[in-house]
């Protein structure tokens, strides 16, 4: 019954980063601006998440600990800032590299750790960062001798570390959890993004006709059916297995924006993906085996 289980949240876990892995393409069937897309996508994962609670009779518990909620919203504004320099780096870069820098953020974390939570800079780590920061470079050369707009790369990078923020102050709001984790996450950033485009422009969002079914895919299926499938599984999974099958979206988002897209890596920048993906998986899933090794450790 419990392995029965646990197919199920890891069935689920691949939906979601699978769900994850196609925002871009998604996004870049929507003629709207990045900002007005994120603003979209945030209302109506958070109009969806909240009306999953609701409908589920569960009561808000965020109300218990101050501490942890002002942690929960300022991961959700942390999140609405990182969705607004990755779509905007997709616009500006297209959403392979963006993708590629990115998923710097979780290697950020891993040098943080010891700053943060007072964990100890395991050896891995420091190799699985190395390997990113020299994939970064193999992507970014390619990048700048193609002319293309180097910004993007910058804003896929500030994506990475709003990215990382997003995930420390989640970890430090540890009592909330379950379906009411994302809903006021998405929430805050919901109101983060609104803030930025009523500053921006204005609030006066236009969905074109023909921009109306990818909009709704990208709120009700990508964000928020993805964040509940998310966040529902990793519960039952094991560490090791969530950390390998995550690095499944920055795979899968590559593997669509080449088919549905038609974009490519040439072969410097395959090595420097490799590396990048390589590293940040290396670092992560050797330091949770060594924990888990001293986990089981028998004393003598």
């Amino acid at each position: 019954m419990a392995g029965i289980m646990r197919n199920r949240d890891t069935l689920k876990y691949l939906a979601a980063v699978t769900l994850f892995g196609s925002n871009g393409v998604v996004a870049s069937r929507i003629a709207m601006s990045s900002y007005d897309i994120v603003l979209t996508r945030t209302l109506i994962g958070a109009l969806f998440l909240a009306a999953v609670f609701i409908s589920s009779r569960a009561r808000p518990t965020c109300w218990r600990d101050k501490r942890h909620f002002a942690f929960l919203l300022a991961s959700g504004v942390a999140m609405g800032t990182s969705w607004l320099f990755l779509f905007e780096a997709y616009t500006r870069v297209g959403v392979s590299v963006a993708t590629l820098a990115y998923y710097c953020g979780p290697v950020i974390v891993m040098v943080l750790a010891p700053v943060v939570f007072g964990e100890r800079l395991a050896v891995s780590s420091v190799t699985g960062f190395l390997a990113v920061a020299v994939g970064m470079m193999c992507v970014n050369g390619q990048v700048l001798a193609r002319g293309w707009d180097s910004s993007g790369l910058i804003f896929g990078v500030l994506a990475a570390v709003a990215y990382s923020a997003m995930v420390i102050l989640n970890k430090k709001a540890g009592s909330i959890t379950g379906l009411e984790n994302p809903m006021w996450q998405l929430v805050a950033a919901f109101l983060t993004v609104a803030v930025f485009v009523v500053v921006k422009h204005g609030f006066a969002v236009h969905v074109p006709v023909g921009s109306w079914v990818p909009v709704l895919v990208l709120g009700l299926l990508n964000t928020g059916l993805g964040c509940y499938l998310y966040f529902s599984s990793i519960g039952g999974m094991r560490a090791q297995s969530v950390a390998i099958l995550g690095y499944l979206e920055p795979l899968s988002a590559l593997l669509f924006a080449a088919v549905f897209l038609g974009e490519s890596l040439s072969p410097l920048q395959a090595v420097g993906a490799a590396l990048i993906l390589g590293g940040a998986a290396f670092g992560e899933l050797l330091r949770q085996r060594m924990i888990t090794n001293k986990r089981v450790q028998p004393t003598e």
